[in-house]
């Protein structure tokens, strides 16, 4: 399934995720505060589109969950900013038959298709279904046909799902919860990062998962943790070598600016332990493609 945006660059997007749309009542699923903060902030930017790196809502058989999804995102429909969603494990939970019915009604574009391509100005999206083969089946042949024929005109290929490569979370160190990178992803990101050794554009990951932000660079290729939608966010035990260093729980969204063969990617913190919401960037990067981010070496 392939869609195309009708944008110029520059242009801005936002991806997060792991917003756990449900009943408010219930606080043990989800922050139902940081969540509603979170939509309107978003909003107020006006990006060109969201992209979702999965857990949308909380159980994706539940339509009572979808219904909560439909009234606090209206700010989204309002402004008619498209939505491009990854498909997460809360997003599958119960009769899959049901939860996807639940998810492509609320995304007809998609067509049915639990991986797809958006292309927006100078920037392709590919976003996948981390819950299927990612580097084999339909899917994996799917995807290796995208990175074997990108557009000449491409300068940024964002993938977009919802289990993350690299994490300095783990099960076994978790401060009330946490995810250990699974191996399916860890080989697509080698994969990856062999493609960005050779390629002229620059290849950027963004998934969620895990409750929390993080940064890592690996082989060329940045990659994105973006679980800190709502559903409640933990402490990560970073690694020494991790970019972003943090203690905190890290509520959030991803402001990405792409401008020519440059963008950058800024963090935006929501803290509402005070019961106002305090606003911060604790974290901001900037990534050029292989040409130009050479060029400006040599300078």
């Amino acid at each position: 399934m392939d869609l195309h945006l009708d944008v110029k660059a520059p242009f801005r997007f936002v991806a997060y995720g792991d917003t756990r749309f449900h009943d408010p009542k219930d606080t043990e699923a989800a922050n139902p505060a940081v969540r509603i903060a979170l939509v309107q902030a978003i909003a107020d930017v006006n990006p060109a589109f969201i992209c979702f790196t999965g857990d949308i809502v909380y159980n994706g058989f539940d339509a009572n969950d979808w219904q909560v999804w439909d009234s606090e995102t209206k700010a989204f429909r309002d402004k008619k900013i498209p939505v491009y969603p990854a498909l997460g494990n809360h997003d599958l939970h119960g009769d899959e038959k049901v939860a996807l019915g639940n998810y492509f009604q609320r995304f007809p574009d998609l067509k049915n298709s639990r991986y797809y391509s958006v292309r927006a100005a100078n920037a392709l999206v590919l976003v996948l279904d981390s819950s299927l083969q990612e580097s084999g089946g339909p899917q994996g042949q799917w995807l290796a046909d995208k990175l074997d024929h990108v557009p000449g005109d491409v300068d940024f290929v964002f993938l977009m799902f919802h289990h993350p490569p690299y994490t300095s979370s783990s099960d076994a160190k978790a401060f009330g919860g946490g995810h250990s990178a699974r191996a399916p992803e860890q080989a697509l990101a080698k994969e990856l990062e062999a493609r960005q050794a050779h390629a002229r554009y620059r290849i950027v990951v963004f998934s969620g998962h895990v409750h929390n932000y993080e940064r890592h660079e690996h082989g060329g290729v940045t990659y994105f943790v973006s679980g800190g939608g709502a559903a409640h966010a933990y402490p990560i035990e970073r690694a020494a070598d991790d970019p972003f260093q943090s203690k905190q729980v890290n509520y959030h969204y991803l402001l990405v600016e792409v401008d020519g063969q440059q963008l950058k990617v800024t963090m935006n913190r929501l803290d509402l332990s005070t019961g106002k919401a305090v606003w911060t960037q604790p974290d901001s990067v900037k990534i050029a493609v292989p040409a130009a981010a050479a060029a400006a070496a040599k300078r």
